[in-house]
């Protein structure tokens, strides 16, 4: 009611307003600027500009929208200075709006029953009154076009034209247009090849569906030849385009020539291949075939039941060979083609060998094997034995025969101009002749040492080994075998001085032996520059080196000591603490020979009994004994200095010498048996009298025993110790073979 009442009063305003206008005389103008059209995409939102323009200013406008019925305009929306309202009772009720600021309209949810016109009516008092319209247009994308095309063939031979594809395309707004295009370029309607049927369908929905049918005379050339359809269609301030897929049409024309191929084997045919022929036209469809094979003599057909283009032929021999047909007959001009192809089936007969199988002569006789093979082509012959090629030619000789003459001989026979045409036999030849004992064999051997001897015969019929052994016990036949109509036996056979064997190898024909000489090798003491023994000499050297090191710095301390007297006359004391209950004696026993060394001078001369002294005195604890006796003065202590250093060097040289012998096993064993002969020789000196001293040794000296403490046992042909006691016995001792160089005397 409200509403009512506000329209009513509304509609009063303006019939005021306008009696006002008319009553003063409209001396003013009123300009209302608009847009021509103004385009929208359906279910948008559209905007309609409206602009007055005064003459003369004022304080009240009025503006009015209306639209354009079939008769009669109809107003949608009312605005002054106070209200601005839609009006009732109007599809847009609901669906506008206008801008206080610029009086704009605006229509939400456009659909196609907006396209038309609007009126926008603009009055100012006394400045007048104007009105202005805009054509609103509406615009919906069609769907993506659908083709397709013709499912039977097109002929060349057709008198009309024919249908090659229809496109679709569905609700779009207004109408889209279809254009066909052929390789890429638009065809011509004008052309009276080309004809096309559209048709357009107005939807329940307002929008448009358009059809359309392309018909076109088809020639050969179109066989590849592409079509497609494009759809253009406008939208708000674009034209568009869609295009189609691309599709093919099949094209159907006689069939003008035929021509029978052979698709398989490429090569030459040989028998036992299998052959393909195809019979092509160049016809679509292909029309029907039909094979025949003529007879070489009548030239009639023969026909081979094919029921397609292709004709196989499996496992061919030489009587396929001939001259195949092939025809077609096309089914619309009825025009009858054919095409001839002729097959050669190559041929290898098989081989005939003379003498065939096996063949047997005499060692020294000549063999002619013969090889032929009846072939369509040219052949080669080749002779092979062991996987060697023994020669060419149909001809093979065996001249001079040799037990290495037997085998097998193949012969192998080739077409070169058909690979794979080959054919091949092998005969067995076999030579007979007494046996042969093969690889006399002379060996050098140890005695005592396991060696296997091989013997090996050859002959025809296969000979038996047998041996003969004298001069050894323990042998035996290890293995036995044929390798190559070789009987080959292994015999193992300890090594002696008068073994003697005998291979003999026997058969039906001969026999033949075979005699192994073994000569014994002697054994060759080790060279002293071998590994071992120069490993032994340096190590010697090392240490000998450390020894006379040693014995210098020993010797040099004792001397600035004043142990050692050299020049010195008069007494020497020798003291020893108390020893408990360990007493020393030293005793100097010397036969007749050392006696007179001993008594003897410096200078040769002889001393009466009454200085010469046998020396048997305990050293008794707590008590000290003093023996003091004239003496000439010695050698100087250089020249004992200078003996030692040389009879130290004597014994390692001696030590070096007999230690590097030892590098072979035969060394060693000489080395034992040394040892036991020296052992014997010590038992035998243990019962003398006195000791035979060694006629190698360095230190050649009279007997010299001591008694010392228990817990310290020197043997007589020990070195004594470093104390002065020791070192005046060891020296006396040492020297007393050379009367020259020993002391005249010894004082405790």
């Amino acid at each position: 009611m409200a509403l009512q009442k506000l329209a009513q009063l509304n509609s009063a305003r303006v019939l005021g307003i306008l009696l006002m206008l008319t009553t003063q005389g409209v001396s003013a103008e009123v300009t209302v600027s608009m847009k021509d059209v103004v385009e929208v995409q359906l279910g948008g939102t559209a905007t309609i500009q409206c602009t007055p323009r005064f003459s003369e200013e004022t304080n009240t406008v009025l503006v009015q929208w209306f639209i354009m019925g079939l008769d009669r305009r109809e107003r949608i929306y009312y605005m002054d200075g106070t209200d601005s309202v839609a009006d009732n009772g109007t599809e847009y009720t609901d669906r506008i709006s206008v801008q206080e600021e610029d009086y704009t309209l605006a229509i939400s949810n456009v659909g196609l029953s907006d396209e038309r016109a609007f009126i926008c009516q603009v009055g100012g008092m006394s400045a007048g009154n104007g009105e202005n319209r805009t054509e609103l247009r509406v615009y919906d994308a069609p769907e993506f076009p659908e083709i397709e095309g013709t499912r039977s063939g097109l002929s060349i031979t057709s008198k009309e034209l024919q249908k090659v594809a229809s496109c679709v395309s569905r609700n779009g707004y207004p109408e889209p247009q279809i254009t066909w295009y052929k390789n890429r370029s638009p065809l011509q309607t004008e052309d009276e090849k080309t004809e096309v049927m559209a048709q357009v369908t107005r939807e329940a929905s307002g929008l448009y569906t358009v059809s359309s049918s392309l018909l076109y005379k088809v020639s050969k050339e179109d066989v590849n030849s592409t079509f497609y359809c494009e759809v253009s269609y406008r939208m708000p301030g674009a034209e568009l385009m869609m295009d189609s897929r691309v599709i093919n049409v099949t094209v159907h024309y006689p069939t003008l020539n035929v021509q029978l191929i052979r698709e398989s084997p490429k090569g030459l045919v040989k028998e036992g291949d299998e052959v393909e022929l195809r019979c092509i036209g160049d016809g679509n469809p292909p029309p029907p075939y039909t094979f025949h094979k003529l007879s070489p003599s009548t030239e009639e057909e023969e026909d081979l039941p094919v029921d397609t283009d292709v004709l196989i032929l499996r496992g061919v021999t030489r009587v396929d060979s001939g001259i195949y047909r092939c025809k077609s007959l096309d089914v619309e001009t009825y025009m009858e083609m054919s095409s001839e192809l002729k097959v050669v089936v190559n041929y290898l007969d098989p081989i005939v060998l003379t003498p065939s199988g096996s063949a047997e002569l005499l060692l020294g006789e000549t063999l002619t094997v013969s090889c032929n093979a009846l072939s369509s082509q040219e052949t080669r012959v080749v002779w092979m034995k062991d996987g060697q090629e023994m020669g060419r030619g149909s001809t093979l000789t065996l001249a001079n025969a040799s037990f290495d003459s037997a085998g097998d001989y193949i012969c192998k026979v080739t077409v070169p101009a058909v690979p794979g045409l080959h054919r091949s036999s092998s005969v067995r030849v076999s030579v007979l002749g007494d046996p042969v004992v093969l690889q006399p064999v002379q060996l050098e051997e140890l005695e005592g040492s396991k060696v296997n001897l091989t013997c090996k015969a050859t002959g025809f019929p296969e000979p038996s080994i047998s041996w003969e052994v004298s001069g050894a016990k323990d042998y035996q036949e290890v293995a036995q075998h044929v390798d190559k109509n070789t009987v080959v036996s292994v015999m193992s056979v300890i090594v002696t001085p008068d073994l003697k064997i005998t291979c003999n190898a026997s058969n039906s024909l001969g026999s033949d032996e075979g005699h192994f000489r073994i000569t014994l090798i002697s054994v060759t003491p080790a060279s002293p520059s071998s590994t071992e023994g120069s490993g032994v000499i340096i190590v010697g050297i090392i240490v000998g080196i450390l020894l006379l090191a040693i014995l210098g710095s020993v010797l040099y301390f004792l001397y600035k000591k004043g142990k050692i007297p050299c020049g010195r006359t008069g007494k020497q004391e020798i003291s020893r603490a108390d020893s408990g209950k360990d007493d020393i004696v030293v005793e100097m026993k010397t036969d007749k020979t050392e006696e007179a060394g001993l008594l003897q001078g410096v200078n040769g001369d002889k001393k009466p009994p009454s200085d010469q002294v046998t020396m048997e005195t305990p050293l008794r604890d707590k008590h000290k004994t003093a023996f003091s006796r004239n003496r000439r003065t010695v050698a100087p202590c250089v020249g004992r200095l200078r003996f030692l250093f040389i009879s130290f060097l004597f014994f390692f040289w001696s030590s070096a010498r007999s230690t590097s012998t030892y590098g072979t096993e035969g060394a060693r064993e000489r080395k034992k048996e040394r040892k036991k002969e020296r052992k014997k020789e010590r038992k035998t000196t243990q019962k003398a009298e006195r000791p035979v001293p060694h006629p190698y040794s360095p230190f050649h000296s009279s007997h010299c025993s001591l008694l010392v403490p228990k817990s310290h046992v020197i043997p007589s042909q020990t070195k004594p110790s470093l104390s002065l006691s020791h070192v005046s016995c060891a020296v006396n001792c040492a020297f007393a073979p050379f009367p020259s160089l020993s002391t005249a005397g010894l004082v405790l």
